[in-house]
């Protein structure tokens, strides 16, 4: 179900979340690296190839995965049977990726073991004819063994009080350590069983909906059916001895349950925490749509490490703080619903799921968290002077995973964008993107989300992408500005941490106040050295830079110009300068001569300057060194000096 973002109806969710705002004093914004550290698992210093694992002839319909596990052995038998389709013609092979860390038993195709090859990290499995392009069939892979421990903590098995727990971790590459499958971030499977028999002291989670949970002698089979398309790397294994409870979330005309999987000796505290989700999953669906899989459940399941992982329908959870219960759910929407076709896009997976997590302490808490949450953001993206939102090394699971990139940065562009095309267009081309038939419960690259952007506000947007997806860095802004009587005028310069950019375009809400006025203007900078004339009915005492927190940007400087120096008036950029330098300003004065005189005293160049507001000299050939610019107006003269490098 698709709603209005407009129809906001948050009376419910402020209700609940007033419950929660009572028992803590601060919110833990640092859960953010704890976050990213968990989604990029265990040995970054493994490099991964995907290009040559790459697996693109045939489409999965179903798998049934039948897993033997226990938790206290570091150790998979699994039978897995995939229904697939071939999409290119003369299909006479089939391929799985699948460590070589693991044994294949057998292969049966149309119950006949067939001969198969396993190397190099692939399954490759001749047929006894070729299958005709979208022809249906399928093939079952019988092998065990024991998963690599290096690699991304893809199997892993622990302890809790004692007791042996077990469970999976995928992504990015992960899936293969431990099961047949296709590494893939084009081809979803339409439905999954996963079936898992461990003793009977424990119980298996997984995706979707718990069909049955049957003792036979000493062993346990817990059967889970999920029928709904879901990406490789969110199938999901866990066993341990799990208590169990469920949260209940209204919504208009249904409840969706929450099945909470936690270790008995922590259940209680869990309880506590856990229908914290209620007002966060209402909050969601106001803005974004029903929860993408109500038919069936969402879902915490615990585990050792700190941190979550957005498994489809049952989030990993090392903890139940507000942040990190809000991120992974958001996930569902998108990671999950809608998931990134490219790793090189993790940012439409990781940066939505960090924004929305900034959603609920815009909507929830009386705000009081929000701006909190906004700073702590913007510095860490401006903590380092480079890097791109675009994940330009898909090979480094730590690249994939940056904290400061995919996801800090991620989630503020998005604020920043929300900022430059306003609300009504942001929140319309996010659900589009959503609900786009094409994309929902699909996958999706930055151009469809930019797409969408561009169709609701009217704007061609390649400029912001090419600046803040694919650009690296921020800016930095040197404003000045005097007031004659009912002008104020604005000089605003600017500069790039990271050469990639040459200049940011970007709207500057600006506010102007004294003790008892103020208003937020909203100045189009397009240009560094740019002056803006504004009339404003009441004498300005302050003027503020972005105080609402919009922009990233860092290192800023604001400066009054007291109205009789006419140094103050002139502004330079950039100083030192290469070729072309900007002097401008803040008034135009009647009669000014510019000279250009070398150390030596030498003039070089003279420029008549008089009733403009700006003009550019060319330093281009001339020896790098200092020079100095002579400025004569009518009323007195000043020496600025230039740096040319």
């Amino acid at each position: 179900m698709k709603k209005s973002w407009i129809t906001f109806k948050l009376s419910t969710i402020l209700v609940f979340a007033t419950l929660f705002v009572t028992a803590q004093q601060k919110l833990p914004f640092d859960q953010l690296d704890e976050i990213a550290a968990m989604e990029m698992k265990a040995n970054l210093g493994r490099l991964y190839q995907p290009t040559g694992n790459l697996i693109t002839d045939y489409d999965i319909h179903y798998h049934r995965c039948v897993w033997h596990v226990d938790p206290a052995q570091r150790y998979i038998r699994g039978e897995i049977t995939t229904y697939f389709a071939p999409i290119s013609a003369g299909f006479d092979t089939i391929r799985f990726n699948l460590s070589d860390s693991l044994t294949v038993d057998s292969v049966k195709y149309h119950t006949s073991s067939v001969p198969f090859i396993h190397a190099d990290e692939m399954l490759t499995i001749p047929l006894p004819a070729p299958i005709n392009i979208f022809d249906p069939d399928s093939v079952s892979v019988y092998y065990h063994g024991v998963p690599p421990t290096t690699g991304f903590g893809s199997f892993a098995t622990e302890m809790h009080e004692g007791v042996p727990v077990m469970w999976t971790l995928s992504e990015p590459y992960g899936a293969s350590d431990w099961w047949p499958c296709k590494n893939s971030l084009t081809d979803k499977a339409d439905s999954i069983d996963v079936i898992i028999t461990s003793p009977a002291a424990y119980r298996g989670a997984s995706n979707g909906i718990l069909v049955s949970e049957v003792i036979s002698g000493n062993d346990k089979t817990c059967h889970w059916k999920h029928r709904y398309p879901i990406a490789t790397y969110l199938v999901c294994m866990a066993v341990t001895n799990y208590a169990s409870y469920s949260d209940w979330v209204p919504f208009e005309s249904t409840l969706v349950e929450v099945l909470n999987y936690v270790y008995p000796e922590d259940s209680a505290s869990a309880a506590s925490q856990t229908p914290r989700v209620i007002p966060v999953m209402q909050l969601f669906d106001t803005l974004f749509g029903l929860y993408p899989f109500a038919n069936e459940k969402y879902g915490h399941c615990q585990f050792n490490w700190g941190g979550g992982m957005e498994h489809q329908t049952f989030s990993f959870m090392g903890s139940f703080g507000h942040e990190l219960v809000a991120h992974e759910l958001a996930h569902m929407w998108f990671g999950d619903m809608v998931t990134c076709g490219s790793w090189e896009d993790i940012w439409l997976n990781e940066g939505f799921a960090t924004y929305l997590s900034g959603l609920t302490y815009e909507h929830m808490f009386n705000g009081e968290w929000w701006m909190p949450f906004k700073r702590n953001r913007i510095d860490k993206v401006t903590s380092q002077p480079d890097g791109s939102v675009w994940c330009d090394d898909t090979t480094s699971v730590s690249r994939i995973f940056n904290s400061r990139l995919s996801y800090a940065k991620g989630a503020m562009i998005l604020h920043q964008l929300r900022w430059v095309i306003g609300d009504l267009a942001f929140f319309t081309a996010v659900n589009n993107y959503l609900y786009d038939p094409n994309l929902t419960y699909g996958f999706a690259r930055t151009h469809d989300l930019k797409a969408h952007l561009e169709a609701t506000s009217g704007q061609d947007l390649t400029w912001y992408f090419n600046d803040w997806y694919t650009g690296q860095g921020f800016p930095s802004y040197q404003i000045n500005w005097t007031q004659t009587g009912d002008t104020l005028s604005i000089a605003i310069s600017q500069t790039q941490s990271h050469p990639s950019v040459p200049f940011f375009e970007l709207a500057l809400p600006i506010q102007l106040k004294n003790l008892t006025q103020d208003t937020i203007i909203r100045l189009d900078n397009t240009f560094s050295g740019e002056v803006f004339d504004i009339s404003i009915p009441f004498q300005v005492d302050s003027v503020l830079l972005d105080p609402e927190l919009w922009l990233i940007t860092a290192n800023n400087n604001i400066s009054a110009i007291p109205e009789k120096s006419i140094r103050s008036l002139i502004t330079l950029a950039p100083n030192p300068v290469k070729d072309i330098l900007r002097i401008t300003f803040l008034t135009s004065f009647e009669s000014m001569i510019i000279q250009i005189v070398d150390e030596s005293g030498k003039l070089l160049q003279e420029r008549d300057a008089s009733n403009m507001q700006s003009v550019t000299l060319n330093f281009a050939g001339r020896s790098r060194g200092i020079y100095f610019l002579r400025f004569f107006s009518n009323k007195e003269s000043v020496v600025r000096k230039i740096v040319v490098f």
